[in-house]
């Protein structure tokens, strides 16, 4: 049977990984992104900015995929902006698809905050007992994700096709320009450490350097993606999916120090958030990448500070229960400091980080 996937924000950390790996299983792919030019050879270049409706409705006629991976989204500067741009985009998307009639699942991508709330309130309101677990009831609050999930909802009443949605934490992979990049961010930190002799500084808060926490390669994202495709019981279903191992910051910092070769600064308990420390490091960073022939001399194509800061700076521990995928077959496991190290050596090799 024909499987032709779209793949809506190509060009992402999770975009990237998924393409490779549904071209690995020969499949047929299509990438939606707003600048499709950088996409792998073998993948169909669509373009299409998804807040326009007329655009979206042009960039995909005549496009006739069986399976739509969605896992792109807009930041705005409030949640209700959020909710208001990252909703119509869902609809936008698969009000453009249903004349085709040819889609069968719809998987969307989007994450811990479903549990821990939106950026404007992250990890402040009533929050669920770790682990979370997907019957967990949403939070009552605004949340964007909650938005994207009912846009999905009404158009597979409408329109016949099976759904999934894919709650990841935080994803680690390669991308270049995307807005959620802890991987990336904390390459280009340590980078700029060991090249000025700078102390290597963790910059978030005692819970995480002393909890327990999880996180995502965006292969691992990929897989179970994919996975909830073919396996009948996933369909219309939430999934949560993490490597399937569990750290505390205080390990794993040590761990990125050493692929570095730096030394780690002790840790007194300060917050020292990235924002501050890498705010002046825009002329640092092009020097450096001038001096070893970087592909990228702009860091803040590279770099999330907020994003990271955000995840590194919770005041709560944060894991993740997976029971539910694994009880239906998806076994898939990936270490999460070899995640770190195979992105690092990507990077390198890429001419990311010197």
């Amino acid at each position: 049977m024909t499987r032709h996937a779209l793949v809506v924000g190509a060009t992402g950390i999770t975009g990237n990984a998924l393409i490779d790996q549904l071209l690995a299983e020969g499949w047929e792919v299509s990438g939606l992104a707003r600048r499709p030019d950088t996409l792998r050879a073998g993948v169909r270049r669509i373009a299409a900015d998804l807040q326009d409706p007329a655009a979206t409705q042009a960039a995909l006629a005549g496009l006739t995929p069986t399976h739509v991976f969605i896992t792109t989204w807009a930041r705005q500067a409030t949640e209700a902006e959020n909710i208001r741009v990252n909703g119509a985009m869902v609809r936008h998307l698969l009000d453009a698809l249903a004349e085709a009639g040819t889609v069968r699942h719809v998987a969307l991508v989007t994450g811990l905050k479903h549990y821990l709330g939106p950026f404007e309130a992250y990890a402040q309101s009533s929050l669920p007992q770790t682990p979370f677990r997907e019957d967990q009831d949403r939070l009552d609050v605004d949340n964007f994700y909650y938005a994207q999930e009912d846009a999905l909802f009404a158009a597979a009443a409408r329109d016949g096709f099976h759904w999934s949605v894919h709650r990841p934490h935080t994803v680690i992979g390669a991308a270049v320009g995307n807005a959620m990049n802890m991987g990336t961010t904390l390459a280009v930190y340590a980078s700029l450490c060991k090249a000025s002799g700078r102390p290597f500084y963790f910059p978030g808060s005692a819970a995480q350097w002393n909890g327990l926490t999880d996180m995502t390669d965006a292969r691992q994202l990929a897989r179970q993606l994919i996975w909830a495709t073919q396996t009948p019981a996933a369909a219309n279903q939430a999934f949560n999916i993490v490597n399937g191992d569990v750290f505390r910051w205080r390990w794993m910092w040590q761990r990125l120090a050493q692929w570095f070769e730096l030394e780690a600064a002790p840790f007194t308990g300060e917050l020292r958030p990235l924002e501050q420390q890498m705010a002046d490091d825009a002329p640092r960073w092009k020097a450096l990448a001038g001096a070893h022939g970087l592909v990228e001399s702009d860091m803040t194509r590279l770099v999330s500070p907020w994003h990271t800061d955000a995840d590194l700076g919770r005041p709560l521990e944060v894991v993740t229960d997976m029971s539910k995928s694994r009880r239906m077959g998806f076994l898939a496991y990936q270490p999460s400091d070899d995640a770190f190290f195979e992105l690092f050596a990507r990077l390198r090799r890429d001419k990311l980080i010197p």
